[in-house]
């Protein structure tokens, strides 16, 4: 059983009509599974509240007309200005079998680390990896320790994921040198860029005398 719950209710409006729904207050949705598709709607605020608490890594406890349906969320379609939700797709899931999510990668104890003690700062490369398990055994996020980052050479990878029991990754042939987070020194960073603008600066004003004097050229030799 999930902690988060929604209700949801069969719909006969479908298309351009959905337009209406959204007037009123409704979410369209979708839950796909074995048979054919079912649409469904909800209302906005639990279900902007459900999608937010679940992601697309924890299970929900839907009711479908009363009826009980766990699912994952597949997608959910923004409106690109109003960054409101416009339609939820949901995949039925049965609670004993093996399912995939994407899970957010939390980067944990960095605070700890000689880097962070150096002043270094991490960057973050990738935010969230596809595992797969039991709707109940999949993690609401992914922890990599940072605690042993000392210098700029330092990093995490895929390799420095310890799964939880029962967690594996979706892609088995997943590259472990896959970067997670990079240390860098900004203001290391910070010099080399301002030495880059002044070798810009340079080569446009050499650029520029080099052209003023090829313009020269030809008034000097009809002059003579």
């Amino acid at each position: 059983m999930s902690d988060t719950k929604l209700a949801l209710a069969k719909r006969e409006v479908a298309g351009k009509k959905v337009k209406n729904l959204r007037e009123q207050g409704l979410i369209p949705s979708v839950v796909f599974g074995e048979g054919e598709p079912v649409l469904t709607q909800s209302v906005y605020n639990e279900t902007e509240k459900a999608v937010r608490e679940a992601g697309y890594h924890s299970p929900i406890d839907l009711t479908i007309d009363g009826k009980a349906q766990m699912a994952l969320v597949k997608n959910v379609d923004m409106d690109p200005i109003k960054r409101t939700i416009r339609n939820i797709e949901f995949q039925a899931i049965n609670a004993n079998e093996v399912v995939e999510a994407t899970t957010p990668i939390k980067v944990v104890n960095f605070e700890s680390s000689d880097a962070s003690k150096a002043h270094l700062v991490l960057s973050i490369v990738l935010e969230e990896i596809d595992v797969k398990a039991k709707p109940a055994d999949l993690p609401e996020d992914i922890e990599v320790d940072a605690s042993k980052l000392a210098t700029t050479e330092d990093g995490l990878t895929i390799a420095d994921i310890v799964l939880p029991k029962g967690v594996e990754f979706a892609d088995k042939e997943l590259d472990k040198e896959l970067p997670i987070a990079n240390v860098y020194d900004p203001a290391e960073e910070a010099a080399e860029r301002e030495a880059q603008a002044e070798a810009d600066k340079a080569a446009d004003e050499a650029k520029a005398a080099e052209d003023a004097a090829a313009a020269a050229a030809p008034a000097e030799e009809k002059a003579e």
